[in-house]
């Protein structure tokens, strides 16, 4: 007894510090921006907080930007999640079939991943400019147009450019976790798919996705949270702009903290983020459910 008690002593010390940073730099962060939500919290009352219980979530979500942001948001999920996987997945199946020079080809496919989020953003904005790289392709070199296209000072022009970065930046990460899955599906499978005569599509649609659909769950729900999660891009791209109809929650959530000062405002957003996602989650996994892909 004496000797379990001293090795769960000595375990237990191990783990203090671990716990000690976890609990004082994610737990509570967590639980103060949780009591912070139910406060009139900004810079004019930073030392005198007014308790306005869900006064701050009514306000979230009776506001027109934050519908805009919601709006925006789900639209970007929708378009580049489904994208990358179905990308990702595709390049995963070529380059699997291939024996040569695999290796270069997952080393050119996931450059994008490790590339910069603010250098790609960047670049991305110089290209779609007015005054940018792909207009005067358009107009100098091919002569398709006489007149510069205004990519980015529209609502969904901008949103599209940003689409399109968040697909290029995903296809590379995908292509590894689905490659990866379809490595360890059984050679003896799609051997017999083949002896009962399946072809292509059937031993895609009945061997290949039935084994892989783990992988698939998993970044089903991983994509649609960075989906919801997208900042960096709309930030560096638009900034919200034209008059804020390009925002995401992300970006709208910290405009609102630290260009207005409404703290309690965007912690009640974020909450209200976290309890959607958190919904979404449990729904892709009943959608996923092992008995209903049998």
């Amino acid at each position: 007894m004496k000797q379990k008690t001293g090795q769960k002593v000595q375990i237990g010390l191990l783990l203090l510090p671990g716990i000690l940073i976890f609990g004082f730099f994610t737990l509570y962060p967590i639980a103060k921006l949780f009591v912070m939500s139910f406060f009139k919290w900004d810079f004019g009352s930073m030392f005198s907080q007014e308790f306005i219980g869900l006064g701050n979530y009514k306000e979230v979500l009776s506001d027109p930007y934050f519908q805009t942001a919601f709006v925006n948001s789900i639209v970007y999920t929708l378009v580049t999640v489904p994208a990358q996987m179905l990308l990702g997945l595709l390049i995963a199946m070529l380059i699997n079939n291939i024996t040569r020079f695999s290796i270069g080809y997952r080393v050119a496919y996931y450059l994008p991943v490790i590339t910069s989020w603010v250098i790609a953003s960047l670049v991305f904005k110089y290209v779609f400019n007015t005054e940018g790289l792909l207009n005067y392709f358009l107009t100098n070199v091919i002569h398709l147009t006489s007149q510069n296209v205004r990519w980015l000072d529209s609502r969904w022009g901008g949103m599209s450019v940003a689409m399109l970065l968040g697909i290029w930046k995903g296809i590379g990460w995908n292509m590894v976790v689905f490659l990866a899955a379809l490595q360890t599906v059984p050679k003896d499978l799609y051997e017999s798919a083949a002896l009962d005569g399946a072809g292509t599509l059937q031993k895609f649609f009945y061997v290949t996705i039935p084994s892989i659909k783990g992988t698939i769950l998993f970044a089903l729900v991983m994509l649609t949270i960075g989906g919801f999660n997208v900042f960096t891009s709309i930030k560096m791209i638009t900034d919200g702009n034209p008059g804020h109809k390009t925002e995401s929650v992300l970006t709208w959530m910290y405009y609102k903290a630290f260009s207005t000062g409404k703290f309690g405002y965007s912690a009640a957003l974020s909450f209200i983020i976290a309890i959607v996602l958190a919904i979404l989650a449990v729904i892709q996994f009943r959608m996923m459910d092992h008995n209903k892909l049998e």
